[in-house]
Order: C-alpha cells, then sequence, then structure tokens
C-alpha cells in the first residue's frame, strides 16, 4: 500500500485508497483491513457493521474480503450491495449499526478500488480511530473462537429507505412537473436511486450513465468527464443536467445552456436560498475560488476556508457551530439535511432554489465572479513532503508576491492521489498561465534533486 504520510500509514482524507492492479490495494489487505477494525470496533460498542459498494468489477473480491475480516474479528456484517456513499451513512445511521464501510475509489477508473468508514452517527470515522485501525494491522490476524465468529445477511430493501430519505429532504408542495433533467449517474452507485428519486418526484428524467458493468464506471461520464452531458443538455433542450460521480457524494451541474456549474457555484446558490439558517458563515477550502467568497462576502457572510477533504469541511462547520460548506469538486455538505456530502440531496436542495425563486441557474449565480485559475497536477512520490522544500517554498513567495493580494497560489500533496496539486489564481488568465509553468517546472526541478 501507498504510504500517504509521516502519520498515517494507510489512511488518506478519503480512506483508502490505490490500484487493484498494481496491488496497492489487494483482497489479502483488505481482509486483514476488516479484521483489524472488527477488532478495534468491537472494544467500542456492538451491533453489525455495514458494508456497502460501488459498482466497479473488484468490489465483489473486496466485499467478500471484508465479510470474512470482519467475522473473523467477531463482528455482525450486513450487506447492501451497490449503494451511494452518503445512502450507507444514513443506513449506519438510522439502522443503528455501530459503523459502515464503503468499498469505492469515488471518481477514479474501475481499474482503482478503495475503503472508507462511517461512525456510527453517520460520520468520518475520527482520526484516532483510523489510527487505531493501522495499529492493529501492525499485529498478526487472529480469529476469534468459532462460535464467537460474526454473522453475515444481506438488508434488501437499503434502495428503499435511501430513496424515501433523500424525498423527505424536500418540500412537500413543490412541483417537479415541468422541469426536464438529465441525470447522469457515472455508471456508479446512483445509477439504480437516483433516476427513482426525481421520477417519483414528477420530473421528466432523461439517463445516461446507468449501465454499469463493473468496467465503465466514471469513463466519459460522470461528475468528471461533463462533456457529453453538455451536449445532451442542449440536444434535449432540458432545464439542466445533473452528473454524479462513482460513489454518489458529489455533483456537479450544466445549466440549459451548457455551462458547468462546479461546487462553488453549487454552495452559493444553496447559500442564497438558506441564508437565515446559516449562522452567519459559510465553509469552503483552500481551492474555492476567489470569486466565491467575494460573493458570499457580498450576502454580508463570513467564508472560512478549510484544507482540501470533506473531513476537512466538516471539521471547520463542527468547529464554527456552522451547518453549510463545500468544495469545488462538487462535495457539499449541508448539516441540516445530511450528515455528510450527499450528491442526490444536494440536487435536490438546487432544484428546490429554482422552483421557488423561478429563476434559472444561470440567474442563480450571476453574482459569482470567478477569477481565472489554473489547476496543474504533476505525478509524484508522496511519500516525500515536498513542500517542505525551501527551494520550492521561496519560488511560491515570490510567485505570490508578483500575483499581489489578488490572487492565490496553492502547492500541496493530494490525499488520495500520488500527485502534487500546482493551483493558480489571479486576475489575468496569462499571468496565472506563466506562474503555474514556472512553478510546475519548479516541482519537477525539486523532485529530481530530491529523489
Amino acid at each position: 500500500m501507498r504510504k500517504i504520510s509521516n502519520t498515517r500509514q494507510f489512511f488518506g482524507t478519503d480512506g483508502i485508497r490505490g490500484s487493484v492492479d498494481n496491488g496497492e490495494i489487494s483482497a489479502e489487505f483488505v481482509m486483514k483491513l476488516g479484521w483489524a477494525a472488527g477488532k478495534v470496533l468491537a472494544k467500542q460498542g456492538s451491533g453489525p457493521v455495514l458494508v456497502g459498494k460501488d459498482t466497479r468489477i473488484s468490489g465483489y473480491m473486496f466485499e467478500s474480503a471484508l465479510e470474512a475480516g470482519l467475522s473473523a474479528a467477531g463482528v455482525d456484517v450486513r450487506l447492501l450491495g451497490p449503494m451511494p456513499t452518503p445512502g450507507i451513512a444514513f443506513l449506519t445511521k438510522s439502522t443503528r449499526a455501530q459503523a459502515g464501510i464503503v468499498i469505492s475509489a469515488s471518481h477514479n477508473l474501475f481499474h482503482d478500488n478503495g475503503i472508507k468508514f462511517f461512525s456510527a452517527e453517520g460520520t468520518k470515522l475520527p482520526d484516532s480511530v483510523e489510527l487505531e485501525i493501522e495499529h492493529q494491522m501492525n499485529h498478526s490476524m487472529t480469529p476469534v473462537p468459532s462460535q464467537h465468529l460474526g454473522k453475515a445477511r444481506r438488508i434488501t430493501d437499503a434502495p428503499r429507505r435511501y430513496i424515501e430519505f433523500c424525498k423527505s429532504k424536500i418540500r412537500t408542495d413543490l412541483n417537479f412537473h415541468k422541469l426536464r433533467i438529465i441525470i447522469d449517474c457515472a455508471n456508479g452507485a446512483t445509477y439504480h436511486i437516483a433516476p427513482k428519486v426525481f421520477e417519483e418526484l414528477g420530473a421528466e428524467v432523461i439517463l445516461y450513465g446507468v449501465s454499469p458493468d463493473g468496467l465503465n464506471i466514471n469513463e466519459k461520464c460522470g461528475a468528471t468527464s461533463p462533456d457529453i452531458l453538455k451536449k445532451l443538455v442542449k440536444e434535449s433542450r432540458a432545464d439542466m443536467g445533473i452528473a454524479f460521480d462513482g460513489d454518489g457524494d458529489r455533483l456537479i451541474i450544466v445549466d440549459h445552456q451548457g455551462k458547468i456549474l462546479d461546487g462553488d457555484d453549487i454552495l452559493y446558490i444553496i447559500t442564497r436560498s438558506r441564508i437565515k439558517k446559516l449562522n452567519g458563515a459559510v465553509v469552503g477550502t483552500v481551492m474555492s475560488n476567489l470569486g466565491l467568497e467575494n460573493a458570499i462576502n457580498e450576502l454580508e457572510l463570513d467564508f472560512f476556508r478549510a484544507a482540501v477533504g470533506d473531513r476537512y469541511v466538516m471539521e471547520l462547520l463542527l468547529e464554527k457551530n456552522l451547518t453549510l460548506g463545500g468544495e469545488t469538486s462538487g462535495h457539499i455538505i449541508n448539516l441540516d439535511l445530511t450528515t455528510t456530502g450527499d450528491g442526490i440531496i444536494t440536487a435536490l436542495q438546487v432544484l428546490e432554489t429554482v422552483l421557488l425563486t423561478e429563476k434559472s441557474l444561470s440567474e442563480l449565480t450571476s453574482s459569482v465572479k470567478k477569477y481565472p485559475q489554473l489547476l496543474k497536477n504533476i505525478k509524484f512520490d508522496t511519500n516525500v513532503d515536498i513542500t517542505q522544500n525551501d527551494e520550492l517554498n521561496n519560488a511560491v513567495h515570490d510567485a505570490q508576491q508578483d500575483l499581489g493580494s489578488n490572487g492565490r497560489i496553492i502547492v500541496r500533496p493530494s490525499g488520495t492521489e500520488p500527485l502534487i496539486r500546482v493551483m493558480v489564481e489571479g486576475e489575468n488568465k496569462g499571468k496565472i498561465e506563466i506562474i503555474a509553468e514556472e512553478l510546475v517546472n519548479k516541482v519537477n526541478s525539486v523532485a529530481a534533486k530530491l529523489h
């Protein structure tokens, strides 16, 4: 497995993730992880652990491996089958399970997979529990006596429970019948759920990315590949297109003109509609566009920035006693409605705003004047913390001085992939392109020296 940081051997910002083909994540590892998690969880309480997955082919293998590991630790297992990540969070809490486990690599293609955990409250596991699981992984796997092995069974009505939960989060007096929506499920975990939610609310729904075969998850579809959705929206004269990622915890939206609305736009729309319930502030991340911050401030709300990763957005929400936050990638957390990022419920909040205001998506986002922003990804071994390098930091400092107060630079390692991300934002597009290229060259130069 890829080492994520100095203090974490396996867990990144969003669980554990790696390549199945390269052996970064294997059935053997997942079985032992299930056992280690079971041993840790058994100390904290009783009750079953829920296990759900997205649609990638390796999910079958890892589902069986987790079941075996948890059973070996003496923990009962409830298998959910393909379910969106937020659906597993909801069911973990509503069924009073002691934890939920998601088998998914989110927006990655099928040859990757990963494991995420939820607490009994439907929230991400605390860092302390994740580290305890990692510590347990260093011990030899020893099953409990046969009479104490965990038992497994399937929960067959899990999709229906979650569908009804989603529908319950929107006003019952709203009429969706005038809306034509294209839903792109990325051939992922929402394929059998999102269409029913929107259809049962009365919308005319056109479907894309709802035929998973184990290999096509996120392939030229979903939140990370919206080009076909843009085309379909315009051809179908739809009011909008909604694209989820492979595990359904985030989304992007395409308006009727084919313009992509990212997480910043979506966060602003929901902020406008819930402004009286926000305790005076909204949370974004260091990657959120300055234009969003300015637009939020114009609503007389504060804007706080968390580190990248929905777990850090959540931490800041709880620290500041706030309810709404999100990432540019489309993770939106509304603690008034859910315990975690939920693509379907976020989409419903946007639709609710459209119907109540009788305004188009372009009208609702017209106040967000985004600064040009450029993001570069550089392949890099994350065992080495390049961000502590003086040569690189001096280059970033000089570039920031050049940009001035109306620009930002972020250089950070990815928490989910072996990448260094360089983000440059400013008023002048040409200038940020030059600076971004210079910083990419500097990262490569420093990396070559470190290796």
